[in-house]
């Protein structure tokens, strides 16, 4: 919790920072071109820096590449109106130019390499370079900007101006400020994919040994009895499996994760017979919701193992997902034993193995819709348990990435799984 409360600061900060950066950078442009331009020239600034401001996360929100080093300072070098933009690696290694006096980057390298050193701008006048065009060399400055970020220089921005004096080192350090915060947020969003890589591998390590035992003891037993069975069974089984410890994926569709859902109850139907009973009521207008890999199925196993499970008699469990407009919502309930509501609160940030699909799943739905969805849990001794969560149906960068593992969507439930026996529950 407290690292994703880290993160979700952070891009508090980020994003007031880049507000920040945005009304700097426009008022020094705007500012700089009145002064030589009046009347519309100054809404033509205006535009440009508002179009880079939009155009650039999207460029550097995968970190500061080649393809990206070259939009930038081709966006750059159109804004600042200057004679050239460059941008180089953390270690100097020039990575994009655009513009003239590209010949001067050779002369540019010393001092680029005291700028990384001392983690400070460094200008450099035309006066000093040798130069076999200086009658028409239109460069007179080189301003150089070291990005640092957490104390480390991650790239250099050169812009090259053709006047002398503060007003191209004001413009450049302003530029720079706006780079940085992107590689800032770009750093964010790494970390980010990271925390949620790393939430789903605590998902999968939080597959119980119990149930991996149970669902192979089972189809052992069946081997003699029913052989057709334990075929069916194991390769439920490996399918499950493979779906939750695939190398790749951090969404997936609603139709998917149900299916897997499906294989779950058809193991554990094995299992408990007629002490487990499925009905599931699915809204075929929400099968195509992406939601973030394996978060309903821990709800679902809380469900059997907590709930059904400790019920002398066992019960149900009903997964329904429904249409609501711009939102799907899905609920998992069941009418086992229940629990004390208090006790969710001690449970909020509780890493304990009980219930832990609970605060697991909620700090996930935090990590990827803010705070504006969360978990709705109802519960009392005795009177089971229903977990509800809304998603949002569409949401940007949010879609599935789960390629490589083949579903076949149009294959029917086969004989005995939850899905055929919630049928039946649902039409009666």
């Amino acid at each position: 919790m407290d690292a994703v409360a880290s993160v979700l600061t952070t891009q508090t900060v980020v994003a007031f920072c880049l507000g920040a950066c945005l009304v700097g950078l426009v008022t020094v442009f705007v500012v700089a071109i009145r002064r030589r331009n009046p009347g519309g020239a100054v809404d033509e600034a205006v535009l440009d820096a508002v179009r880079l401001m939009a155009d650039s996360p999207l460029e550097l929100r995968r970190g500061l590449n080649q393809d990206a080093a070259d939009k930038i300072t081709s966006r750059l070098l159109k804004l600042l109106r200057c004679v050239a933009v460059g941008v180089t690696a953390r270690d100097g290694t020039l990575l994009s130019w655009d513009g003239e006096a590209n010949d001067h980057y050779v002369d540019l390298v010393d001092p680029i390499s005291m700028a990384i050193r001392k983690k400070r701008h460094e200008v450099v006048s035309h006066n000093k370079l040798p130069c076999n065009h200086r009658g028409t060399c239109r460069m007179r400055t080189a301003v150089i900007v070291p990005l640092i970020i957490e104390d480390e220089t991650e790239a250099v921005l050169i812009v090259v101006g053709r006047t002398r004096g503060r007003h191209i080192v004001t413009m450049a350090e302003a530029v720079s400020k706006f780079v940085r915060t992107q590689l800032v947020a770009a750093r964010l969003e790494e970390a980010r994919h990271e925390l949620q890589q790393a939430e789903i591998k605590a998902l999968r390590a939080q597959i119980s040994p119990h149930f991996v035992y149970n669902a192979l003891n089972t189809v052992s037993s069946l081997i003699r009895t029913d052989p057709e069975e334990a075929r069916e069974l194991l390769q439920d089984f490996a399918d499950f499996t493979r779906y939750c410890f695939r190398a790749e994926g951090t969404y997936t569709t609603l139709s998917d994760e149900l299916r897997n859902i499906d294989r779950y109850l058809t193991i554990e139907g094995a299992r408990y017979g007629s002490r487990l009973n499925v009905r599931l009521k699915i809204a075929p207008e929400v099968q195509s919701v992406v939601v973030p890999f394996l978060l309903i199925q821990p709800l679902v196993e809380n469900a059997v193992k907590h709930g059904i499970s400790k019920k002398p008699g066992g019960g149900t469990v009903t997964v329904v997902a429904q249409d609501l407009g711009s939102e799907a919502e899905i609920s998992v309930e069941d009418d086992g034993v229940g629990m004390d509501p208090a006790l969710l609160e001690n449970m909020r940030d509780s890493r304990s193995s009980a219930h832990i699909g609970l605060t697991g799943i909620n700090r996930r739905m935090h990590q990827v819709y803010r705070d504006q969805y969360s978990l709705m849990v109802e519960t009392a001794p005795g009177a089971g348990m229903k977990v509800t969560m809304r998603v949002p149906k569409f949401l940007r960068a949010v879609r599935p990435d789960m390629p490589g593992y083949p579903f076949e969507e149009s294959t029917p439930p086969r004989r005995g799984s939850a899905q055929s026996r919630s049928s039946a529950a649902l039409g009666s």
